[in-house]
C-alpha cells in the first residue's frame, strides 16, 4: 500500500493524495519571474498508485477506451484512465457504477483514475460545434455563439446549466454541487470542479463572465466536495483539481490562476484544491505562452492537468511550460478513421499506398499493432470495415503518444529535452 493510501478504518483526508517534484527542466523550458524553470518531472500518488509525470491519460469516456480491452491499456503503458461524467451520468447512471464500486472497479481498470466535471459539454454540447473546436478562430461579433443550422443542447445561468440529452431528449440540471455527486459516485482518484468551458469566438466581456462565474462555482464544488466527502468515508479520498479558464487573455488566465490557487470553501474553509486542470480553448500557436501565464501563478507543490491536447508539438510546449499530465480523445478517434501517427508524420491506412506495404507501418514503433502486423493488413482491415482495423489502430496511436510523453519524462531526468524536441518534432514536419 502507498505511504498516500488510507488505512483500513481511517477516514479519507487530503492527506491521501500528493504530489512529489523530482526533476527540474534544464535547457529548453520556460522560466517564471524569478527564474524558476517551470518544466518539470514528478510523482503524483493517489489511493490507486502512483502517476509518474509528464504522463498522457488515456481517455476512456464511457468507462471503455474505445476498442480496447483495459488490460491493453496496461500493456501499452497507460498509468491511468479518464472517464466522462455527463456521458457515464447518461448511461448507465452514475448510482450504478457507484454500486459497482467505481468506474475502476466496474470497467476493470485497477490503476488510478479522473473524472471530468461535465464543463466541457456546457460548451460543446451549448454551442453545437464539431467536438473538437478550433484552435485558431478568435474573432466573433456574439457574446454566445452557436454552430449554423445547430440547437443549442446547453443553456448556461448562475447557478448551473441545464443540459438536453442528446441520448432521448431528456432535461438534466447539472449544478456544482449535482457534478460532485455525480464524480463522488463515479470514484475517480482525481475529479474536476465543475466550470464553464468556453471557445475562442466568445467575445471578451463574455468570457470575464464566464472567469468570474467558474470562481463561483468553484467555491460550491469546494463545498460540496468536503460534504461528500465527510458523508462517504467508505471511499477512499478523491482529490479535486479547480480548473483554470480565460481563453487567449493573460490578465484572465493570471486571475483565474491565482484566485483558485487561493480559494477555499465558504463552509468547508478548510478544503482547498489538490491540483489544478488548465481548461478551455487554446489558440494553437500561444498554448505554450498560456500554459506558463497559469503556471507561474499556481503552486510548483501541487499537479496540473492540460485537458485535452495530445499533438506533439502541443505537448512539447505544454511539457516545457509546466504542465504534468494530459488528455485527449484524439489518438483513439483518429485511429477509428485510419490516421496514424508514425515517427515521421501521419499515415493514412486507408491510402493505396499501403495496399502493398507488408512491413509495420511505423519501424520503429513497439506497440503490438506494428511488432505483429503489416500496414498491408491493416488497409485491407480498414477497406473491409472489419472492427479489428480499429482495434489495433487505437493502440498504436495510444501507445504512440503515451511513450513519446514517456521519452519527453526520461529526457527532463536525462536533461536531453532540447535535443529530443529537434529530432521529434524535426521529423514531424514541425517547428520546436
Amino acid at each position: 500500500m502507498s505511504s498516500h493510501q488510507t488505512p483500513q478504518g481511517t477516514a479519507p483526508s487530503q492527506a491521501d493524495f500528493g504530489f512529489d517534484l523530482t526533476h527540474r527542466l534544464g535547457a529548453g523550458g520556460a522560466e517564471s519571474p524569478d527564474g524558476r524553470p517551470l518544466g518539470r518531472a514528478g510523482v503524483i500518488h493517489t489511493p490507486h498508485g502512483d502517476i509518474q509525470t509528464p504522463a498522457f491519460i488515456p481517455v476512456g469516456t464511457k468507462a471503455t477506451v474505445k476498442a480496447m480491452l483495459p488490460e491493453t491499456v496496461t500493456q501499452l503503458g497507460g498509468q491511468a484512465v479518464l472517464a466522462n461524467a455527463y456521458h457515464l451520468f447518461l448511461q448507465p447512471g452514475s448510482d450504478i457504477v457507484d454500486e459497482a464500486g467505481g468506474f475502476g472497479k466496474f470497467m476493470n481498470w485497477h490503476g488510478p483514475t479522473f473524472t471530468d466535471s461535465g464543463g466541457f459539454q456546457v460548451m460543446s454540447l451549448g454551442v453545437g460545434f464539431k467536438k473538437v473546436i478550433s484552435m485558431t478562430e478568435t474573432a466573433h461579433s456574439e457574446a454566445e455563439v452557436i454552430a449554423k443550422n445547430k440547437e443549442r443542447l446547453a443553456h448556461v445561468d448562475e447557478d448551473g446549466v441545464t443540459f438536453k440529452s442528446f441520448i432521448n431528449g431528456d432535461r438534466h440540471r447539472f449544478t456544482p454541487e449535482v457534478s460532485m455527486g455525480i464524480q463522488h459516485q463515479l470514484g475517480a482518484d482525481i475529479i474536476f470542479a465543475f466550470d464553464e468551458c468556453t471557445t475562442l469566438l466568445n467575445t471578451r466581456e463574455y468570457q470575464e463572465d464566464s472567469v468570474d462565474r467558474t470562481e463561483r462555482w468553484a467555491v460550491r464544488c469546494l463545498d460540496e466536495h468536503a460534504r461528500q466527502t465527510d458523508a462517504r468515508q467508505h471511499r477512499p479520498y478523491q482529490a479535486l483539481f479547480g480548473v483554470v479558464q480565460g481563453a487567449q487573455y493573460e490578465d484572465l488566465r493570471r486571475k483565474a490562476a491565482r484566485g483558485l490557487a487561493e480559494l477555499t470553501g465558504d463552509e468547508a474553509s478548510e478544503q482547498t484544491f489538490d491540483g489544478f486542470g488548465i481548461g478551455g480553448a487554446l489558440e494553437k500557436s500561444m498554448l505554450g505562452t498560456i500554459v506558463g501565464w497559469v503556471n507561474e501563478e499556481l503552486p510548483e507543490t501541487k499537479p496540473r492537468h492540460l485537458l485535452g491536447i495530445s499533438e506533439p508539438d502541443d505537448l512539447f510546449a505544454a511539457i516545457a511550460a509546466g504542465a504534468d499530465t494530459f488528455d485527449c480523445v484524439a489518438p483513439s478517434r483518429q485511429a477509428r478513421g485510419g490516421t496514424m501517427y508514425s515517427s515521421n508524420g501521419r499515415v493514412n491506412a486507408k491510402s493505396a499506398g499501403q495496399r502493398r506495404k507488408f512491413e509495420p507501418l511505423d519501424a520503429e514503433c513497439d506497440c503490438y499493432t506494428c511488432e505483429n502486423y503489416t500496414a498491408a493488413y491493416l488497409h485491407h482491415l480498414f477497406k473491409a470495415n472489419e472492427m479489428l482495423g480499429s482495434t489495433l489502430a487505437t493502440i498504436h496511436n495510444e501507445r504512440f503518444i503515451v511513450r513519446l510523453v514517456d521519452q519527453i519524462r526520461q529526457s527532463i531526468i536525462d536533461d536531453t529535452f532540447v535535443e529530443l524536441r529537434e529530432e521529434v518534432l524535426g521529423r514531424q514536419g514541425k517547428r520546436g
